[in-house]
């Protein structure tokens, strides 16, 4: 089976679904990998290094759909609308496509995948399993974008991080406070408190307690009763706008006591709840920093806008919507490993084989033969 890897071609995205260091593995099994040229060069590997590796490299993109049984990409259509869409008209029945997709997110996309009677796999439902942690690339890129966070907070904040003892006299720590506890929220404390911050951290989940203070992080306790705060799949679950109201009221004295809040609040299939108001922004020192990694989701922070840097009430708010992208050499790292074991799981002697009834193939399968099979996407298609 040949292995299709086409550049990625959102604006701004430097990543690629393949490194030379994944391809003997996949070489080994019987699948040969062809490569668009230039591929993986904006995330620092030239074609040399994937030739060096047993790959190939197609003359152009239109090689790479028209050979490859299936295509791995970073973003496939649903996560690249507009860009992606070009080609929707490459593929052909029975071809099998891998990345993230925002399934549940653009549901559409996920039927125009099955029309054309394209095998797809959504990076976004790996089940969180023990048996599937290799494959889990959400947590990988949230871990890449709460590092990134803090040095895009460091950056914008015109005070240093850690405690100085000087000549000149002592220097504070910035306080810092997370606002969510997933893999994201707890890099985000990781990176802060070694830059030196005094770090807080809040999570719905009382169960994240023990990761933040292993971390050296204060666990903020609200006393905000509820007994569904996490769904089966580990995720924060959609609470009710009277929780979240009291939840913001609660939260208000830390956010006005710190110099930067980082939020990572983030629901599958669902808007970005708003947890830091404008009258919250408000209640912060002028110069202090706002980081909102739920930007593209429609935000956290209610001032916030996706890919703009806004200035409310003397605090600068950042909204970045794809900080993997900007270190796309270790993202790309950590992507390519997370997809080629998925795709090793479901391929056997060089062919892909199908077994509906492991709870990985049938968690990830968006469509196959002409429908969209995932259940809560036909259910999204069903309800539009």
């Amino acid at each position: 089976m040949i292995v299709g890897i086409p550049t990625e071609t959102l604006p701004g995205e430097r990543r690629v679904a393949t490194i030379p260091a994944t391809v003997p593995a996949l070489t080994k099994t019987g699948l040969d990998v062809l490569l668009e040229t230039g591929a993986g060069t904006a995330a620092g590997f030239p074609d040399s290094a994937y030739i060096e590796k047993g790959a190939r490299i197609a003359t152009d993109r239109a090689q790479v759909f028209a050979e490859a049984q299936t295509i791995l990409q970073v973003r496939a259509l649903g996560a690249n609308p507009v860009h992606g869409r070009p080609d929707l008209d490459r593929l052909r029945t029975g071809q099998i496509v891998i990345g993230f997709s925002e399934p549940l997110g653009e549901p559409h996309a996920a039927r125009d995948l099955a029309e054309r009677g394209v095998t797809a796999f959504s990076m976004e439902l790996i089940p969180r399993i023990t048996r599937a942690q290799s494959m889990d690339a959400l947590s990988s890129m949230a871990t890449v974008s709460g590092y990134k966070a803090v040095l895009m907070a460091a950056e914008a904040l015109p005070r240093m991080f850690p405690m100085l003892m000087t000549a000149a006299g002592t220097v504070t720590p910035a306080r810092v406070f997370v606002v969510g506890a997933g893999v994201a929220g707890l890099q985000a404390i990781a990176s802060a408190r070694r830059l030196g911050a005094k770090v807080e951290a809040y999570d719905v989940r009382p169960a994240v307690k023990e990761q933040v203070e292993s971390l050296g992080a204060t666990f903020v306790d609200l006393p905000l009763d509820t007994d569904t705060s996490e769904d089966a799949g580990g995720y924060a679950k959609a609470q009710d706008e009277d929780f979240y109201t009291r939840q913001r009221e609660m939260m208000s004295r830390v956010v006005a006591a710190s110099d930067v809040v980082i939020t990572t609040a983030l629901i599958p299939g669902r808007p970005a709840p708003v947890l830091i108001t404008d009258e919250m922004v408000a209640g912060m020192s002028a110069g202090s920093v706002v980081v909102d990694l739920a930007a593209e989701r429609g935000g956290n922070v209610e001032p916030s806008r996706p890919d703009e840097t806004v200035v409310a009430h003397g605090v600068t708010i950042v909204g970045p919507t794809n900080l993997p992208a900007t270190v796309p050499y270790h993202a790309s790292q950590m992507y390519a490993k997370n997809l080629s074991t998925l795709l090793l799981h479901l391929v056997s002697d060089g062919m892909l084989q199908l077994d509906l009834s492991d709870e990985i193939t049938q968690g990830t399968l968006v469509s196959h033969d002409g429908e969209v099979l995932h259940p809560r996407v036909r259910e999204l298609l069903a309800a539009d």
